[in-house]
C-alpha cells in the first residue's frame, strides 16, 4: 500500500490562462448523514466549468467494519457496495480527476483484511494514486516570465490528514505543519470537515546573483507565497459527530483558482506576482 514519495503530473494545454481545482474528500458515503445533493453539486460544477479539475482525497467510503468506531446497524451498504457506488458517481468526471490519495475511514479495511478499496477506486477510474499523500506537477499556459513555449507550473500537495482536534486553529494548524516538510505552492488537507484557508510566506533565494561594489557576489531574496487548505466535508450533523460534541461539518466546496497574469481574473487583485493561487470558500 505504501511507497516512497514521487512526484506525478499532468501538462495542460498552452492556451489555458487559469485552472479551477477542486478537492473532494469526506464523502463518508455509507453515512446516514451523508448529503448526495452536495456531492452532486461538486460533480456539476466540475462537469460543467472548463478547465475545471480535482484530487480525491480519502474517506470518500464510510467503511464501518466490526471492529471500528461508526453505527454499523445503520450502515448504508457494505464497504463493497460503497466503492462500487462512488466510482459510479465519479465516473462522469473520471478525466477531470488528477490523482487520489486514501484516508483513515478506508485504512480500516486494509488493515483488517488487507485489501485496498481506493486502490480500486483509482483503477476504475484509471487516475494515480498514493495513500499517505500526493505531490503533483500542474503546468499549463505559455510565456511564463516571457518566455515562449515556458508553461507556468504550479506544485501541489494534497493529503487527507491525521489525529483528532476540537478547535479551528488546532486543525488547521495541521496544514501548516506539513506545508514545512514539502515545496508546494498548495498544501490541502481534509479530514477535520472544517474549511479553512491560510497564506504562508517564505523566502526564495534568486540562483542568480552579481557582483557588488566590494567584489562580492550577492543575489536577491524573493518573497513566495503557500496556500494552505482544510476542505469541506459531504456530512450532515448528527449520529457521532453530535453525540461527541463536534461542530457541524462545513459543506461548502473551495474552488481552488490557479491564475497566470494573463487570466481574466488577474486584474481583481493588487498584488502582481509571476502566477499567484487565490480560493473562493
Amino acid at each position: 500500500m505504501s511507497n516512497e514519495l514521487r512526484w506525478f503530473g499532468k501538462v495542460l494545454p498552452k492556451e489555458l490562462t487559469e485552472v479551477k481545482l477542486v478537492i473532494i474528500s469526506d464523502l463518508h458515503y455509507g453515512n446516514p448523514y451523508f448529503s448526495y445533493n452536495h456531492l452532486k453539486r461538486t460533480i456539476d460544477f466540475i462537469k460543467n466549468n472548463e478547465n475545471t479539475y480535482c484530487f480525491l482525497n480519502g474517506d470518500l467510503c464510510e467503511s464501518v467494519i466490526k471492529t471500528s468506531k461508526g453505527e454499523i446497524h445503520k450502515q448504508v451498504g457494505s464497504p463493497d457496495d460503497q466503492k462500487k457506488q462512488v466510482v459510479e458517481w465519479l465516473m462522469p468526471i473520471k478525466d477531470y480527476i488528477l490523482g487520489t490519495t486514501t484516508g483513515n475511514h478506508e485504512n480500516r479495511i486494509y488493515e483488517s483484511a488487507g485489501t485496498d478499496i481506493t486502490d480500486y477506486i483509482a483503477e476504475k477510474l484509471n487516475i494515480p494514486y498514493r495513500p499517505e499523500g500526493m505531490l503533483y506537477k500542474l503546468a499549463f499556459g505559455d510565456n511564463n516570465n516571457y518566455t515562449e513555449g515556458k508553461p507556468f507550473v504550479f506544485w501541489l500537495y494534497i493529503t487527507h490528514g491525521y489525529g483528532g482536534a476540537r478547535t479551528k486553529s488546532s486543525k488547521s494548524v495541521k496544514a501548516e505543519r506539513a506545508s514545512n516538510w514539502v515545496h508546494a505552492d498548495l498544501i490541502a488537507m481534509s479530514h477535520d470537515h472544517v474549511v479553512n484557508v491560510a497564506p504562508d510566506i517564505y523566502l526564495m533565494p534568486d540562483n542568480r546573483g552579481t557582483i557588488d561594489n566590494n567584489g562580492f557576489l550577492s543575489g536577491k531574496v524573493t518573497a513566495k507565497r503557500k496556500m494552505l487548505v482544510k476542505t469541506n466535508a459531504y456530512l450532515k450533523w448528527g449520529g457521532y459527530a453530535e453525540t461527541g460534541g463536534f461542530p457541524p461539518s462545513d459543506l461548502s466546496t473551495p474552488v481552488i483558482n490557479l491564475l497566470t497574469p494573463y487570466s481574466k481574473q488577474w486584474g481583481l487583485y493588487p498584488d502582481k506576482p509571476c502566477q499567484a493561487i487565490k480560493v473562493s470558500v
